[in-house]
């Protein structure tokens, strides 16, 4: 885990903001070129999958823009609750952490 590097930054004055800003942007960073590749793959995999499909098209973009929305969601509020519990380290036990 980061405990160690998030301590140090405490430490020197990072504010909660700024540590906040730093572990949800890595994560949502990673998770956005997730997005990104699965929806090229997806877009490329449609054509082998539209007899399977019943009701809705294979390139339906009300399903692509829920889908992508439903896993940026996710993925903030999986970035947000370790980030929150990055922030309330206290610098010295972080700084001990090994």
């Amino acid at each position: 885990m980061r405990t160690h590097e998030i301590g140090v930054r405490v430490a020197l004055g990072a504010q909660t903001r700024d540590v906040l800003k730093l572990v949800i942007g890595e994560g949502l960073m990673m998770a956005s070129l997730g997005i990104v590749l699965g929806l090229a793959a997806s877009a490329g995999l449609t054509r082998l999958m539209a007899s399977l499909l019943f009701g809705v098209s294979a390139t339906d973009p009300a399903t692509f823009v829920a889908v992508t929305l439903l896993l940026l969601s996710v993925s903030l509020l999986a970035c947000y609750l370790p980030a929150r519990r990055a922030v309330k380290v206290d610098p010295l036990a972080a700084l001990r952490y090994e």
